[in-house]
């Protein structure tokens, strides 16, 4: 095992920029020293070793802009870790940005590409940005998105810009709306679903969410944008799958009034429309017989936000296109007996 100094053999004065500007003292030090015990650096600030503004401060000293932060000499033993990668150019995440200024990042995500590393995937969304703008001293996700649900998912590049969205999140103050295709001719032009979410951790470690009356609140408002009706038994729609025969199928706009884990999802299903691909709360057969003729992912994309500049209040409008491969599978059941309703 390598000694690896993790910090400076010098004491280093930091002067803190909006980037930490209200970050709490022992998190801003977390991330500075990475790999350094949480337990010493704690002993750091109780010690007065680490300084703001020349005098003592405790951990939960939240900082503020222009503040001077001194950090003396830390070493710790670790192993020596292999440089980051850059992936190959045919996968990176710069060319899908949609939006970017001093302040966040709206990215257009793919399907099949976790948010953030864990659970078996060593790299994710964040990750890989970290390494393709190494220039940028904060990158942090505002919100999450399913792995394989495509479309817009903001970044912070401030850590106020993160605070103020966080805060329009809560109140309700960002539109979120999705394209989602499920089995089925969905009954109504507007239909808000209000149906309470509980969330649970399988005996295989994956998120399972269930319609339960102790869960909590969830409100999806889901509006009727396309329908594909039967075209015969022969036709291209009718599919045989484990739960009866789908032959027909209905495009749909869902808006986020909470955003629960797997929210869409589960309210679709739950009303007996399974979203076409999902392998999760979907049908099983049915999505075999749908890979097959082409779509081999969920049919959910994050299409539209709608907010207001976390730092400037300037409205804006993020929109992310159908992925292609979504539409051209539309176009396979059958566009031309498509019937707008």
């Amino acid at each position: 095992m390598k000694i690896k100094d993790l910090a400076q053999d010098v004491v280093r004065r930091l002067r803190i920029d909006d980037g930490a500007d209200g970050q709490r003292l022992d998190n801003f030090l977390l991330a500075l020293l990475k790999g350094v015990p949480k337990s010493r650096i704690y002993k750091l600030v109780r010690g007065g070793e680490v300084r703001v503004n020349g005098g003592r401060v405790d951990a939960g000293y939240r900082l503020k802009l222009g503040d001077e932060v001194r950090v003396p000499p830390v070493r710790t033993a670790a192993p020596a870790a292999p440089a980051p990668r850059l992936p190959p150019s045919a996968h990176r995440l710069l060319p899908q940005v949609l939006y970017r200024d001093e302040a966040l990042i709206a990215l257009n995500k793919p399907a099949g590409l976790a948010v953030h590393g864990g659970s078996g995937v060593s790299r994710g969304v964040i990750e890989q940005l970290r390494l393709e703008l190494p220039e940028c001293r904060y990158l942090e996700l505002v919100h999450r998105l399913d792995r394989e649900t495509s479309g817009v998912l903001l970044v912070a590049l401030k850590r106020r810009a993160l605070v103020n969205l966080h805060a329009a999140m809560r109140e309700g103050r960002i539109d979120k709306r999705y394209r989602v295709l499920v089995a089925g001719r969905w009954p109504n032009p507007v239909q808000h679903v209000k149906l309470p979410l509980h969330k649970r951790v399988d005996d295989n470690g994956e998120k399972r969410v269930t319609v339960r009356d102790d869960g909590q609140a969830a409100h999806t408002v889901f509006r009727r944008m396309q329908g594909f009706p039967p075209q015969g038994d022969s036709g291209p729609l009718r599919i045989e799958a484990r739960a009866g025969s789908y032959a027909e199928f209905t495009l749909l706009e869902a808006e986020l009034k909470t955003g629960r884990t797997h929210q869409i999802r589960v309210h679709a299903s739950h009303l007996g429309f399974p979203i076409a691909g999902d392998d999760k709360y979907g049908d099983f057969e049915l999505n075999r017989a749908l890979a097959k003729r082409g779509l081999k992912r969920m049919f959910l994309h994050a299409a539209r936000l709608a907010f207001d500049h976390p730092l400037t209040g300037e409205a804006l409008v993020i929109e992310a296109p159908l992925p292609a491969e979504l539409a051209v599978f539309l176009d396979s059941l059958g566009s031309n007996h498509a019937q707008a309703i």
